[in-house]
């Protein structure tokens, strides 16, 4: 069986190209081999700057003669049916054969495709591969048709087993496959010929060029981090980074080399972020101190130096990158120290954070708002919330977060510091963009937790309040992370709060910000809107409240036009909608860690759904009952008793919600049930009142004997009326006492 071995050798492939080239290269390849009929016992795809890849193992030597029986058109049918079917078949009339089916007799031919051999085949598909080539962005060069991402210098395609090596027949725009590569750019002998993998990969080193981008970052890591070692200092891990240089050399050369004493005294992540941004260096830290004081750079050449010309060009460079770091950071630094961050908020005026929610000024006062009153339910001082919001987002204006965008909130904390502004603020300027996603820290000090949480549902609130919602396959403006942020910031900090007040607050702000062209009097009473939710927390109350209080001034009418019908007829449905979205995502989070769908979906039946905390102590205690043989065969007694009585309510045309009585109880089944139902609402309802999910859940497993009996033993439908009805009623109590804790009519089985 033959080994195919593949190079399409070029100009440099751009790094963050080339894993993923060499893997659509082995898709392309095998994928069109097998759909040929040939099979392959293993396949591993390689990538370089200057060359892709492909090496196959095992190949079969020929596809297999296929034999297949085709049905025609019905004996009888037109001449020119038949004639097509010949066509489509390959066979002539004298090969056809009559059958009997069960719909009548009709032509049937033996269609015979014999095999073809593999390097045929191997031609076919290499060129519909290179042809095709799914390149993010390609070029088309000379008067050829072929588009590849850099000019494509070389093919070689080469077919090996016991029998020799054999080169593929194929060419491509005037480019002939064949057995020739080379090595280095600058350190290779010149092309040479190979003949199957092992001498291809094995020839390349020595010329020079590790074929495996594995082998190649291991590598650099291997080289780097003993350089570091041996000089007391370590190097700041950054895998990406590890990746691009890989895809980078050929032949990585590790170098080492100094930053300026000028420069030591900038923050460490400016450093770091300025030399990987700029420079693909990696930073080299002391662990006593924290500081970046190295660099490590790797080089695609050995230099009989010793690489001392390369790192001298790679300094002067870098220390011109630096100097620009540097102005900023002193720059910036005077500016917070003389303006206290107040000349950066103000320059955010001018900054448009959306055409329909304003600038970022003004997300900021929104913010700023929220913050405040989120404040207390998280354990933070009000006005020290307030202030953090307002400075948060204040090194948007500097120059080095223009610089470097992905110093944002990390400068911010620097520059608060730097104002004298207190370490919750400082700390909350860098916290409050956090978690960014499912793996990323949740913050935990009470100042970055409000600023956090009133930032992600201002965004939130806001986008729903234009009809901006994320689709089924579109979310540009990153709506789910900021609902799973908000889940997972009240879950890490255990927070009890009701979501729905500060959801309402905010649409209400946005709305005022959408009519802030509308009369003083209107905006006048949307403030007075504000005050009532931040005082009651219910919009529904604080509205009707403010309608009451101007009902009969002179103003009302004014008061209560059109902006405030507006606002209390959208705010409940765009508050309810964004609440089903945060349900959404809360149900996928808990799905993660093993609760099942539809116990949060009973769960989220009850009362207090806008509680995220609430909802997932009571998720996990269900599922842990759920996970028991009391908590089963309850929902199965449960669910008995439902139906029937869903079944006699719908009968007799009245519903069965009168307490039974125990006086028409006939049997001790039925009266043992009367029993543990009492035992059991007196113990449910404590529990459910303390939030004592655990200890509600075994008051109603104690349920599940009783309900048990009184089925095996008791008939619903007894022929005395009234007994019937108290049996009925009785199971209207087993549904009540049930509900109290879930809707376990939500749940599967």
């Amino acid at each position: 069986m033959p080994d195919l071995l593949i190079e399409l050798f070029s100009e440099e492939i751009p790094a963050r190209m080339q894993a993923k080239a060499a893997e659509d290269l082995k898709k392309k390849v095998t994928d069109g081999l097998v759909e040929a009929g040939l099979t392959y016992a293993g396949a591993a795809g390689f990538a370089t700057p200057r060359r892709l890849a492909l090496a196959v193992e095992g190949l079969t030597a020929q596809s297999p003669t296929l034999r297949e029986e085709r049905r025609g058109p019905k004996v009888g049918a037109p001449d020119k049916a038949v004639e097509g079917f010949l066509r489509g078949a390959g066979v002539t009339r004298d090969q056809l054969e009559e059958r009997d089916d069960k719909k009548g007799r009709f032509y049937y031919a033996s269609v015979v495709t014999p095999g073809r051999p593999a390097a045929e085949i191997v031609t076919e598909v290499l060129e519909a591969t290179v042809r095709g080539f799914p390149w993010p962005k390609s070029m088309r060069w000379g008067s050829g048709s072929l588009r590849w991402v850099r000019p494509l210098h070389r093919i070689l395609c080469v077919l090996s087993d016991e029998s020799g090596d054999h080169v593929v027949d194929l060419e491509i725009d005037g480019i002939r496959a064949g057995q020739t590569t080379e090595g280095h750019r600058f350190m290779g002998d010149g092309a040479f010929d190979v003949t199957s993998f092992h001498d291809y990969e094995t020839r390349l080193k020595r010329a020079k060029v590790i074929l495996s981008a594995e082998e190649r970052a291991d590598t650099i890591w291997h080289d780097a981090t003993n350089m570091a070692f041996a000089q007391g200092l370590e190097v700041v891990e950054d895998k990406g980074l590890l990746r691009e240089v890989a895809g980078l050399v050929e032949w990585p050369v590790v170098l080492m080399g100094e930053i300026g004493a000028d420069f030591l005294d900038l923050p460490p992540e400016v450093l770091q972020t300025s030399m990987k941004e700029h420079q693909k260096f990696f930073s080299v830290r002391n662990p006593a101190t924290g500081r970046i004081e190295k660099f490590v750079t790797v080089a695609n050449i050995e230099t009989a130096d010793h690489g001392a010309t390369i790192l001298a060009g790679n300094q002067k460079v870098l220390a011109a990158r630096l100097s620009d770091a540097k102005f900023f950071w002193e720059n910036d630094l005077r500016v917070a120290q003389d303006d206290g961050l107040t000349a950066w908020t103000a320059r955010l005026d001018n900054v448009t954070f959306h055409n329909k929610l304003g600038s970022q000024k003004d997300r900021i006062e929104r913010i700023a708002r929220l913050a405040r009153e989120i404040a207390p339910k998280v354990g933070a001082e009000p006005d020290q919330a307030y202030l953090a919001a307002l400075v948060a987002k204040a090194d948007l204006s500097s120059e080095m977060v223009y610089e470097f965008p992905e110093l944002q909130g990390l400068m911010g904390r620097y520059y608060a510091e730097a104002a004298g502004l207190p370490a919750d603020v400082a700390a909350a300027c860098q916290e409050h963009y956090a978690p960014l996603g499912p793996s990323d820290a949740v913050p935990t000090a009470p100042v970055s937790v409000a600023v956090a949480m009133a930032d992600k549902i201002d965004t939130l609130t806001g986008f729903w309040a234009i009809d901006e919602k994320p689709t089924g396959s579109k979310d540009p403006f990153a709506l789910r992370r900021a609902a799973l942020g908000v889940i997972r910031l009240v879950l890490v900090n255990g927070l009890r709060m009701h979501l729905d007040r500060f959801i309402d607050a905010q649409l209400v702000r946005h709305e005022k910000h959408a009519h802030r062209d509308a009369d003083d009097a209107e905006l006048q009473v949307l403030d007075a809107l504000l005050d009532e939710i931040a005082e009651h927390g219910v919009f529904g109350g604080a509205l009707r409240s403010v309608r009451d209080r101007l009902s009969g001034q002179d103003t009302a009418e004014a008061a209560q036009g059109t902006l405030l019908r507006s606002v209390g007829d959208q705010v409940p449905d765009l508050s309810t909608d964004l609440l089903a979205f945060f349900h959404d995502r809360l149900k996928v989070h808990l799905r993660e860690e093993g609760i099942r769908h539809d116990v949060i979906d009973a769960c989220l039946e009850m009362e207090g759904g806008d509680d995220i905390a609430l909802l997932v102590s009571r998720s996990q205690a269900l599922q842990a009952f759920m996970s028991t043989d009391d908590g089963e065969n309850l929902v199965q007694g449960f669910k008995r008793a439902n139906n029937i009585l869903a079944q006699a309510e719908e009968k007799d045309g009245v519903e069965y919600s009168f307490g039974p009585d125990p006086k028409f109880a006939e049997q001790e089944a039925e009266k043992a049930l009367f029993a543990a139902l009492d035992a059991a609402e007196a113990r449910i309802a404590p529990a459910m009142k303390a939030e004592d999910y655990a200890a509600a859940m075994a008051a109603m497993a104690g349920l599940r004997a009783p309900i048990d009996a009184f089925f095996e033993a008791v008939q619903v439908n007894a022929e005395n009326q009234v007994v019937r009805r108290n049996r009925l009623n009785l199971l209207a109590r087993i549904r009540q006492t049930c509900l109290q804790v879930a809707d376990l009519t939500q749940l599967e089985g």
